[in-house]
């Protein structure tokens, strides 16, 4: 039977993935800290490890690390009640398993589990190089949803290899952030990270900055120039919008990629490239889409790893670590915050530009307004379209007065379980479901706001801002701080 080592110093949680993990069919050995760790690794043989990130005695990713000198072949899946990106990151870079956060979804932990298990007794495990030098500063990414989790995982992972990696999403959800939070990660970090708009060239020129040229090349051409992959040198090169690449350039690129050659413009001397590629896109690549022009063997050299990065409105929980890391950001002095009537307006605005119109959108307001707080009238959404609430247009009779819209929530989740014709508004039952579990997670932390965001898994920031919007005040007569 295999066994899985259990290292957390939550007794609670220790027991509770001991029973779940042992009704799967493992052995499980449990300990609190590193040097219990330590010593039980020297006693045992074990199939995983399912290692915290943040322990009493010490620290989970420092773990991880010394793991993958004197354990190379021993898969450790990571869990923390803190998802951001740099623990994230660092821990697929130094060769986690896997990365879980908690609360746990206890199907996907013991599948993890499972697969870890399976993969020890199938093969060695990868030993990845593990940089003894973490990035200094995390990636410019932000987000601590699910689907910023992923990646943030996939990020590490592409880190400590120099593989090609295609980059999806739609137009300003920050592709090329992750391609240089790849480069800021990875052993290039030092080396040069050139980046070419292919949409933002006249594709007459575009072979010319790619691969450079000769003196008399064509008209124009009075000296010699070397292109992007000479600049890029044995750092990345990142391609955004690598679908608008003309179709004759796609075999000059497919030849690079596979074998490291090229000419400049109007020369016939081979160069050696040593950079690493990676490539964005907005518009359907896959061979399989309708109205895809790139070739699939170049498709295929340059998703050797690929990663979707999610459109704004499908991780609005991110929003409030957005705006906050903005303002942090931009802000001096005063206008540092945003009101609460403002985050609604942007927790329901759909953003099809994404990201970068959030951003727009902030930077705008912080430059016209002269409050200390910006409102929801200084962010210039007018009446745009919304995922939810009232419409433009409605009268004021229509609407509901603030206090009642709040007391009504409470039994909106009742009445979404039935199918009697209620209320089938998606985004106010949200809300209803949202206000009783945060209601539930504040009763059990007693009032502690930072272990209710542990209990629920998101962030602090993302807690308070919701609390706000939900009018939620902290359970009364409870004693412990709120912090």
């Amino acid at each position: 039977m295999s066994t899985i080592l259990i290292v957390d110093d939550d007794r609670a949680i220790r027991e509770g993935l001991a029973r779940a993990i042992g009704s799967a069919g493992f052995a499980v050995t449990t300990c609190e800290g590193v040097k219990d760790a330590r010593l039980q690794l020297a006693r045992g043989t074990f199939a995983a490890v399912l290692l915290d990130v943040r322990l009493k005695d010490g620290d989970g990713l420092e773990l991880l690390a010394e793991l993958r000198r004197t354990h190379p072949r021993l898969p450790v899946v990571m869990a923390t009640a803190y998802g951001d990106s740099e623990r994230t990151i660092l821990a697929m870079k130094h060769g986690a398993f896997d990365y879980l956060t908690k609360p746990f979804d206890f199907d996907l932990l013991l599948a993890t589990v499972a697969r870890a298990a399976k993969a020890n007794d199938a093969a060695p495990v990868a030993e990845r190089a593990a940089g003894e030098d973490a990035a200094t500063e995390g990636p410019a990414l932000v987000g601590s949803s699910a689907r910023m989790l992923e990646v943030w995982k996939a990020i590490g992972r592409a880190a400590g290899s120099d593989v090609p990696v295609l980059v999806t999403g739609e137009s300003g959800v920050g592709k090329e952030l992750v391609a240089r939070a790849i480069h800021d990660n990875s052993e290039r970090r030092s080396a040069p990270f050139v980046a070419v708009n292919i949409a933002a060239l006249p594709a007459t020129l575009v072979e010319s900055e790619l691969f450079g040229h000769e003196k008399g090349a064509f008209t124009g051409a009075a000296q010699r120039r070397e292109g992007r992959f000479e600049a890029a040198s044995r750092g990345t090169i990142f391609l955004d919008e690598i679908g608008d690449l003309d179709l004759a350039l796609q075999t000059k690129l497919l030849r690079v990629l596979q074998d490291g050659t090229f000419e400049r413009l109007g020369s016939q001397t081979p160069l050696v490239s040593h950079a690493r590629v990676i490539a964005a896109t907005s518009r359907p690549v896959d061979p399989r889409a309708p109205g895809t022009t790139m070739r699939e063997d170049l498709f295929y050299r340059l998703g050797v790893v690929r990663i979707e990065v999610p459109p704004l409105r499908e991780r609005r929980s991110d929003v409030p670590l957005l705006v906050e890391a903005f303002l942090r950001r931009t802000g001096k002095g005063a206008r540092r915050a945003v009101s609460e009537g403002a985050m609604r307006k942007l927790l329901s605005y759909p953003f099809p530009g994404n990201v970068r119109e959030l951003h727009h959108v902030l930077e705008r307001a912080r430059v016209m307004t002269t409050a200390e707080v910006i409102d929801e009238t200084d962010l210039g959404l007018g009446d745009g379209p919304r995922s939810g609430g009232a419409q433009p247009g409605a009268s004021e009779s229509d609407r509901a007065p603030a206090d009642a819209g709040r007391d009504d929530r409470a039994d909106r989740v009742d009445r979404v379980d039935r199918d009697d014709g209620g209320d089938l508004d998606l985004h106010r039952s949200v809300e209803a479901l949202e206000r009783k579990l945060i209601d539930r997670a504040l009763r059990r932390a007693q009032g502690n706001r930072a272990e209710a965001a542990r209990l629920l898994g998101i962030a602090r920031p993302q807690l308070y801002a919701k609390m706000k919007d939900l009018g939620i005040e902290l359970p009364e007569n409870k004693g412990r701080s709120s912090t």
